[in-house]
């Protein structure tokens, strides 16, 4: 990638989209700490960063939820929501015998999922047993619980019907309307033009420009995507 410019700005939904190869997975990466780039800076509130894992990443408040969602199915649902953030057992039991409190873990991920209104019957149930649209949820969740500077969410929609992708994309508004920066990447415009407050297109390696989708129609967005017509140069330096 070059001239690969991105940001993000505070409680906003940062829509990323492109032709398959423009460099949006590359790009993500970086940011999530899957990759190292080779040159660039990465700097969040100024600061700058440089991630060599994805626990250096979330070490800095940024979470992403991957296409696999990575739950292991046949954990319960709060087990998977505190995956290798296991809360301990206070006293010698969690700080010499490292015990976990499932109690505690189970209580929290309750709260959790009501202020995000996810329907689940039980925290306690496998997630093997849950449809797409649940797993998807649990791990938006997961995100959501941990993230504090920044959510990721790439293809969060796909292979989910219609009614289980609007659950989606109300729990992207709700991370939102909390506050909470999210950076969408997806190839359904109709979703992008629904939830999305900017729109970051990418194209051979760079960002082509940033639009509005108030401003842009969506059949003008796929033609800057394609390169069918070219950006303001406005939108080409970043947008407003």
């Amino acid at each position: 990638m070059d001239e690969a410019d991105f940001e993000l700005r505070e409680g906003e939904v940062l829509a990323v989209i492109g032709d398959n190869g423009a460099g949006k997975s590359t790009l993500i990466k970086a940011l999530s700490g899957v990759v190292v780039p080779d040159s660039g800076e990465i700097r969040i509130d100024g600061e700058l960063m440089r991630f060599h894992s994805t626990r250096d990443a979330r070490a800095h408040g940024i979470e992403t939820v991957f296409q696999d969602l990575a739950l292991v199915p046949a954990l319960d649902i709060a087990s998977n929501l505190f995956m290798g953030r296991e809360a301990r057992r206070p006293g010698v039991l969690g700080a010499v015998f490292r015990r976990v409190d499932k109690a505690r873990m189970r209580r929290e991920s309750e709260e959790l999922f009501r202020s995000l209104k996810i329907g689940i019957r039980s925290v306690t149930q496998p997630v093997e047993t849950l449809s797409g649209g649940q797993r998807q949820g649990v791990a938006v969740a997961r995100a959501a619980a941990f993230g504090r500077r920044v959510i990721i969410m790439d293809e969060p929609t796909a292979a989910l019907g219609v009614r289980e992708s609007g659950t989606v994309i109300d729990l992207i508004k709700q991370i939102r309307d909390k506050g909470m920066p999210v950076v969408l990447i997806s190839h359904d415009m109709p979703h992008v033009f629904e939830v999305a407050d900017r729109i970051h297109i990418h194209r051979l390696g760079r960002r082509a420009a940033v639009v509005s989708p108030r401003e842009r129609s969506m059949s003008e967005v796929v033609a800057l995507m394609t390169g069918a017509t070219q950006p303001t140069e406005e939108e080409r330096l970043g947008g407003r």
